[in-house]
């Protein structure tokens, strides 16, 4: 991770972030775990639970305790009730900033009458999931904090969503049941920057692409990316494999389950596992039971369904999720808002905020040079003549 590393010897020199407690909900991974060093060897208090409970690889969240010395609330398959209490620990800490997946912890924080969020500095969320609920308790009125929506970054969008997660999810469908794609059927619901990813591999793997969209500018976007697009209900009869990626609830519900082909898999690339309707699945079943490690198979009028990793978020749940490459750029824009957070001459308001521009570009700017890329800058006439009308000069 070598632009998390360069902004993390900065950090080690500078300390910009002397006491400041850091609460943080992310998976834990070896990648979240330089992100943390980075955080700590910039001077800052922090700790740390975990955003999903299959996602946590205990020998990393050992030896943070152990190593480190990091306060850590994790456990691999924890129990909701767990989760909660992890949560819990981390507010009762007070942080200052809170660096969040999803939004859980950010909402915990704004609970009771007098919510800690409304002493804090702030927070920044990586998942599109969160800053939608983010954003509705803005639009509520009760947004406490400012929120840096670091996942709407571009650096993010590209490297985390597009080709972090499109790699990634088809890496964690493939893990678990060692299917062919080649010739098959994939339907992605969703086709954000995350869902056109999966589009994109799972096509480069030679699978026939269906999407599913409600929004009409991305299925024309689809439709003019050579994908098939059509109502979920309609692709539900042709697909061999589904992926949903929505930030959405029950996209894949009972009348879907009644219309699959016999061997159809159920893979969820979305933050939280509401996606598949799995009470409905579970409901029409006729029986069920487990054929791989986290492979589930429904059986449903003689016809077999198979869920993958609980309908959780498949790309972390049965696999290693993004390559630390990915990683890199997406820790290190965290990094580099955490700072801005701290040293800015003005508390932003209590709204959700882009992530500055100039924190995006350094970031790219880093990642060109631990690639050894090189590229053009503007001279001073080219710049002048982007910043003021000057029409030119012409004959006659």
């Amino acid at each position: 991770m070598p632009v998390l590393s360069r902004v993390a010897e900065r950090f080690a020199g500078e300390r910009p972030l002397e006491g400041v407690k850091i609460a943080i909900c992310l998976h834990v991974t070896a990648e979240t775990a330089n992100l943390l060093r980075a955080l700590a060897g910039a001077g800052a208090e922090v700790a740390l639970c975990a955003a999903n409970p299959l996602s946590t690889q205990d020998d990393v969240a050992a030896a943070l305790v152990e190593i480190d010395g990091i306060e850590v609330h994790a456990i691999h398959g924890e129990t909701l009730a767990q989760y909660r209490e992890h949560l819990g620990a981390l507010v009762a800490g007070g942080p200052w900033i809170a660096i969040d997946d999803g939004a859980e912890l950010i909402e915990a924080l704004h609970s009771g009458d007098d919510p800690p969020a409304a002493q804090m500095i702030g927070a920044t969320e990586e998942t599109t999931t969160g800053l939608v609920q983010l954003r509705a308790l803005e639009r509520a009125g009760v947004l406490a904090c400012p929120v840096i929506a670091v996942n709407e970054s571009r650096t993010e969008r590209a490297f985390n969503d597009r080709y972090g997660t499109g790699q990634s999810t088809i890496d964690g469908i493939l893990r678990a049941t060692n299917v062919l794609l080649a010739g098959a059927v994939v339907v992605v619901i969703g086709y954000g920057w995350t869902g056109k990813g999966i589009a994109l591999r799972a096509a480069g793997l030679g699978a026939t692409v269906i999407v599913c969209e409600v929004d009409p500018l991305r299925a024309l976007e689809a439709r003019m990316e050579g994908f098939e697009v059509m109502p979920a209900l309609q692709a539900a009869a042709r697909g061999d494999v589904f992926i949903t990626v929505t930030g959405g609830r029950e996209v894949l519900s009972e009348e879907h389950f009644g219309a699959m082909r016999d061997g159809a898999i159920l893979a969820n690339a979305g933050h939280f596992d509401v996606e598949i309707d799995l009470p409905a699945l579970e409901r029409v079943a006729g029986s069920r039971r487990d054929v791989r490690p986290l492979v589930e198979e429904f059986e449903i009028n003689g016809r077999r369904i198979n869920l993958l990793a609980r309908g959780r978020v498949v790309n972390l749940a049965a696999a290693d999720g993004h390559p630390s490459a990915v990683m890199d750029l997406s820790f290190a824009s965290q990094a580099l808002v955490v700072e801005r957070l701290v040293k800015a001459d003005q508390p932003l308001s209590a709204a959700v905020h882009p992530v500055p521009e100039e924190v995006d570009r350094e970031v790219a700017r880093l990642k060109l040079a631990a690639l050894g890329v090189e590229i053009d800058s503007l001279s001073d006439q080219q710049l002048a003549y982007l910043k003021v009308f000057s029409p030119a000069p012409h004959d006659g």
